[in-house]
């Protein structure tokens, strides 16, 4: 039940509307690789999946800690954030590079829809070329894991060999949202319903984890989910 890293949907705020620009990934994988999507509500638990199957032997990109990264201290991206924002959305400690203040940023964005839309032009293109570059760099026989918490709303399902959904009871994902966020019920329940219904993500699932129950039972499934993985991996191509 583990969702420690699972976050809303966005790597700048506990969750963001679907994007006019898709988040992520790439048009196809190298041959012999096979591409997975992995998506779920908020606080499903993909990062427990992810982390998962990363101790299995998985590639995992994740589109959010890419989108860390692409603005990190001294990046492109970061300048051409604070070209657009100023430096007032900046914040460093003594010594420290200057850093990106995420707060005084989706501050900006989330009330305003065009500064959003510019924050994703500047964002998005890097993340998608970062993990392109990652994807094009797996070995053949890999099992390549996007974690793209919008994948159903920016329609890329048709990307990927494999969608694996977490699914969890809209109920639990409810308690668990608040006990994680500090949230009040109302505030959880509008960011479950920022993002697609658990039927549209259902309706795009080539492989769904159930995630109702506690962290062992979600180890057991996921470890039952890479065993189809490499299999079909090591099935001879059609």
């Amino acid at each position: 039940m583990d969702a420690r890293r699972d976050d809303a949907a966005c790597w700048l705020d506990d969750f963001c509307l679907p994007s006019a620009v898709p988040f992520a990934m790439v048009s196809g994988a190298p041959a012999g690789v096979l591409l997975v999507g992995l998506t779920g509500g908020i606080a499903s638990g993909k990062s427990a999946v992810a982390d998962r199957l990363a101790e299995q032997g998985a590639v995992v990109i994740d589109a959010d800690v890419l989108a860390r990264e692409v603005v990190a201290p001294g990046t492109p991206g970061l300048a051409a954030v604070i070209r657009r924002f100023g430096a007032g959305v900046l914040s460093s400690a003594d010594g420290a590079p200057a850093e990106l203040d995420r707060g005084a940023l989706g501050a900006i964005v989330f009330a305003d829809p065009e500064a959003r839309r510019d924050l994703e032009a500047i964002v998005h293109p890097a993340v998608r070329a970062r993990a392109e570059e990652l994807t094009l760099a797996a070995e053949p026989g890999s099992v390549v894991v996007q974690m793209i918490p919008l994948l159903v709303e920016t329609g890329q399902q048709d990307a990927f060999d494999v969608v694996v959904v977490v699914d969890v009871d809209p109920g639990l994902q409810l308690d668990r949202l608040i006990a994680r966020n500090g949230l009040t019920r109302e505030q959880a329940l509008a960011r479950v319903n920022a993002q697609a219904g658990r039927e549209q993500r259902l309706s795009i699932a080539d492989e769904v984890i159930d995630n109702n129950g506690d962290l062992a039972a979600l180890r057991v499934a996921t470890d039952a989910l890479w065993r189809r993985l490499t299999r079909r991996q090591a099935r001879p191509a059609s």
